[in-house]
């Protein structure tokens, strides 16, 4: 994000009088926290990235440097801010830590859930492949616990839905950290040792952000998919309840052959629908700002066009502009990606399937700002 010189002093004043008041919250209590007294020392959980702020006002980052680091008052006033705010980044960065830790976790448990639950399916397909009687009881028994299990699967859902909003979140808070760290840079006073600092905190925030980024789009995903697949197994444990009662093997249920028939034509539809010169897309997003209130808007866009053609597909294209050195085209270019990402995720959010969203990238000389185009096809 670009800030003007008037705008990033304004907004760095206003930081440093937040950090004043006494109502701050205790989650990022360095916001609210007075300047660290001489020679004072703080630890951060930063597992990411070391940042070491010395009493000379230097910064020692690196990709594998020690967890535990010790923090001390930088010599200027905006040496001191840059040590609070790399304290606020080492905590992000622990939260960061625990909840990727819960989704591994989630995902091993959804693993071994599964894992019985299509065991116990195949010794029922098994038994009524060889032939049994209408009604056995054995197969009834391993048809209800195979249902738990199945349930317990579905269960986990809950639990990751709740992960994904403890990362968005998270995001949210690491882009107004990332936008105090650039807003420093107009606040005058500072050292050219500051900047130095300013300049290593901007580049870990940011690889925190790409972190959360990847944990938002993987959980987004995974739900996606998984609802996907707990709907199929629920339509195939009715069908194989119907084969246990009649004690002959049918398969796999016809509504779940339907729907998968479906998706794969969508999914091949998507892929070969690219969008035309002059095309008009459905919705542009333009992100000129830190948090664009898009979704509103995009849930209208999408929801006429699914009205007009149920089986509509869409091409999400990421345009950043084509100007600048090549280091800030690749700039411009990983933010647009992050944001078409953003996209993508609040469209399966409102339950459009992501088989049907085909994402793409694009340059354009004319726009100065990035902005995500949706077409429709």
């Amino acid at each position: 994000m670009i800030f003007s010189q008037k705008f990033a002093i304004t907004f760095g004043v206003s930081l440093f009088l937040l950090t004043g008041c006494s109502g701050g919250s205790d989650l990022w209590s360095s916001l609210d926290a007075t300047s660290i007294s001489k020679n004072q020392t703080a630890t951060i959980d930063a597992s990411a990235s070391n940042i070491n702020i010395t009493q000379d006002n230097n910064i020692v980052a690196g990709a594998d440097v020690p967890v535990n680091s010790a923090l001390t008052q930088g010599t200027t006033f905006i040496g001191n801010k840059v040590a609070e705010m790399a304290r606020d980044l080492g905590k992000l960065k622990s939260e960061l830590n625990n909840i990727e830790t819960s989704v591994a976790n989630t995902s091993s448990i959804t693993e071994n859930n599964s894992n019985n639950y299509h065991a116990l399916v195949g010794a029922i397909t098994a038994h009524l492949q060889r032939g049994t009687t209408p009604g056995n009881p054995v197969l009834v028994s391993q048809w209800n616990m195979a249902q738990a299990k199945l349930e317990q699967v579905a269960k986990v859902g809950t639990s990751m839905i709740k992960l994904s909003n403890d990362a968005s979140n998270k995001a949210a808070f690491g882009q107004y950290l990332l936008n105090a760290v650039q807003a420093t840079y107009g606040l005058s006073g500072a050292v050219d040792a500051d900047h130095i600092q300013l300049q290593k905190l901007e580049d870990s925030t940011h690889q925190t952000l790409v972190r959360i980024d990847r944990v938002m789009t993987n959980l987004s995903h995974d739900l996606n998919r998984q609802n996907v697949y707990i709907n199929n197994e629920r339509q195939n444990m009715t069908t194989l309840s119907l084969a246990i009662k009649n004690g002959e093997l049918y398969g796999s249920s016809l509504a779940t052959r339907t729907f998968t028939q479906t998706e794969n034509i969508a999914r091949a539809e998507s892929l070969s629908n690219m969008p035309q010169d002059g095309e008009s897309p459905l919705i542009i997003i333009r992100f000129d700002r830190s948090n664009v209130e898009y979704q509103q808007a995009l849930y209208n866009a999408v929801s006429q066009a699914l009205s007009r053609k149920a089986t509509a597909t869409f091409n999400l294209v990421a345009v950043h502009p084509k100007q600048g050195t090549a280091a800030q085209m690749a700039l411009n270019g990983a933010a647009a990606r992050r944001n078409a990402q953003d996209v993508l995720r609040t469209m399966t959010d409102m339950g459009v399937s992501s088989s049907r969203i085909q994402m793409l990238t694009a340059s354009d000389p004319t726009i100065k700002i990035n902005e995500i185009r949706l077409f429709v096809h």
